[in-house]
C-alpha cells in the first residue's frame, strides 16, 4: 500500500495537508487564539484524517478484494479480516 506512484503521490500530498493542519492547530493553542478559530482548526484536521482514511481503504477495498486477478480467496479473506479489524477498532 499503495500500488502505484500516483496513489503514493495523493497519499503524501494528503498527509502534508493533514500536517499544515496540525500545525496550525498547535499555533492557534500556543498564541492563544479564539475557542471557535482553535475548534475550527481540529474539525479541519478530524476531516483531513477521515478523507486520508477514506482514501486509504478505498484502496484496500480496489486493489485487495475486487481485483479479481491479483489475489487468491485466502489473501483476500485475510485482507477483509484486516479491514474489517482496522475499521472496529477506528469506529470504537
Amino acid at each position: 500500500m499503495p500500488h502505484t506512484v500516483r496513489e503514493k503521490t495523493k497519499l503524501l500530498n494528503r498527509t502534508r495537508r493533514l500536517r499544515g493542519q496540525i500545525e496550525a492547530l498547535e499555533r492557534a493553542l500556543s498564541e492563544e487564539d479564539d475557542c471557535s478559530k482553535i475548534l475550527h482548526q481540529i474539525v479541519a484536521a478530524r476531516g483531513a484524517i477521515n478523507g486520508l482514511l477514506t482514501q486509504v481503504i478505498e484502496g484496500v477495498i480496489r486493489e485487495h478484494l475486487l481485483d479479481e486477478t491479483s489475489h487468491t480467496l485466502e489473501a483476500k479473506q485475510h485482507d477483509a479480516e484486516e479491514l474489517i479489524s482496522a475499521l472496529k477498532t477506528y469506529i470504537k
